[in-house]
């Protein structure tokens, strides 16, 4: 009888950042902000990045501080879910 290796599943990463855009139907545009040190100068840079996550009851809106994680892929772009949102934003639309 043979077994099956598998590979170790790796941690889900979870990232947190301000919802930027909710217009699409079950998807959020997130923006994540995250401090890099340059390599040679040693300035700390702001290094911004978005990225598009699912919303399935659609209960996030632009402002809000949410958290997602990693996912399986859904489509060409979303690789992330909404976990839950940590903050209700201020930013009117």
């Amino acid at each position: 009888m043979e077994t099956e290796s598998r590979k170790p599943r790796r941690p889900r990463q979870h990232l947190t950042g301000v919802v930027t855009s909710a217009k699409m139907q079950k998807t959020i545009v997130v923006r994540v902000t995250r401090l890099v040190r340059h390599p040679q100068y040693q300035r700390v840079i702001r290094v911004t990045k978005k990225f598009y996550a699912h919303d399935e009851e659609g209960s996030a809106r632009p402002g809000d501080t949410v958290r997602i994680v990693e996912t399986r892929p859904m489509s060409k772009l979303k690789r992330w879910r909404l976990d839950e949102v940590v903050a209700r934003g201020t930013i009117a639309t």
